[in-house]
């Protein structure tokens, strides 16, 4: 016998209705687990061996099922922490010590410490949603969809540094590979809105088609592309930001809301809320190469590599 490490690339999907998430190994595009989450998962984000992710409650669950995030190893919930009311969007610091969570109901996010379970609460826009970090961790970005706004918090302080207004109804962010832009999408707006990540001002505007509500958004591993899910427009819309034109439209499942990139920049996912399924993107063509059955209601994505040990 010969044991054998191997590496897989999983993708996770949050089933906002379902209280799921389902598996897909991204070499088959397959599902090859479904794990029971509690209720209504949504925002999800890898840290190491581990996920986290935000659930917040429906009003007939029981409570210990609501209001907080979960840590997830090996397919199974490991801890459960206290964060603030409704948290929907999370994202976790690059050394893993912390993770901000957005707590919708609440207007504040939450700056959690993973090892003592510490909670610093900031004040940030009406009714915050969308959790983006820099790549160096220093600034988080809370989208508000209520206020039209984006909280620049300071990681380096733990304190509000700013707040940002954006167009109509701002859904979710990304950083430039470099750090030195964020790309915001606004559902209402129809438009993402470039920021001056050392200024914290909107530099430039990107307008979509009329019939796109752009939700979520990645930013290729090369920073050449944009590609954002455009929500009740049915469709990834993929833009130069040489230029910050719109180069291509994909039609997708229905509802597309969260989106992910492969390390490789080669697929693109999209979690697709009504239709229940996942699409894949090759890149390369531009086209959807398959779709992937989800749970209820499709909502974030997150890949994470898996290193296991297989008897050869």
């Amino acid at each position: 016998m010969i044991l054998a490490a191997a590496a897989a690339l999983l993708l996770y999907v949050t089933n906002e209705r379902g209280g799921t998430i389902t598996v897909i190994d991204t070499a088959t595009d397959q599902v090859v687990n479904t794990i029971r989450a509690g209720t209504r998962p949504r925002g999800i984000y890898p840290s190491g061996k581990r996920l986290y992710v935000a659930v917040s409650h429906f009003r007939d669950k029981p409570a210990r099922d609501r209001d907080g995030v979960i840590a997830i190893e090996n397919d199974r919930i490991v801890k459960r922490f206290d964060c603030g009311l409704d948290p929907e969007g999370i994202a976790v610091t690059r050394d893993g010590s912390r993770f901000v969570v957005s707590n919708e109901d609440a207007g504040t996010a939450s700056l959690v410490d993973i090892r003592s379970g510490k909670i610093t609460p900031l004040v940030t826009g009406t009714e915050p949603e969308g959790v983006a970090l820099s790549h160096d961790s220093r600034w988080a970005y809370i989208t508000a969809e209520t206020s039209s706004s984006v909280t620049a918090i300071d990681l380096k302080s733990s304190r509000v540094a700013t707040n940002v207004l954006v167009s109509t109804r701002p859904r979710a962010a990304a950083f430039s590979p470099d750090d030195t832009r964020a790309y915001v999408t606004s559902e209402i707006g129809g438009a993402i809105d470039v920021v001056d990540v050392k200024t914290h001002r909107v530099v430039a505007k990107i307008k979509l088609r009329p019939s796109d509500h752009p939700v979520g958004i990645v930013v290729s591993p090369d920073g050449k592309r944009i590609y954002t899910a455009t929500g009740r427009g049915n469709a990834v819309a993929v833009i130069d930001t040489a230029t910050n034109r719109v180069v291509q439209t994909i039609p997708v499942g229905s509802r597309p809301w969260g989106i992910a990139i492969t390390p490789d920049g080669k697929k693109v996912y999209t979690a697709n809320g009504l239709s229940n399924d996942v699409s894949v993107i090759d890149v390369a063509s531009g086209r959807v190469i398959r779709t992937v059955k989800a749970g209820d209601g499709p909502w974030g994505l997150a890949l994470q590599t898996r290193h296991e040990v297989r008897n050869r």
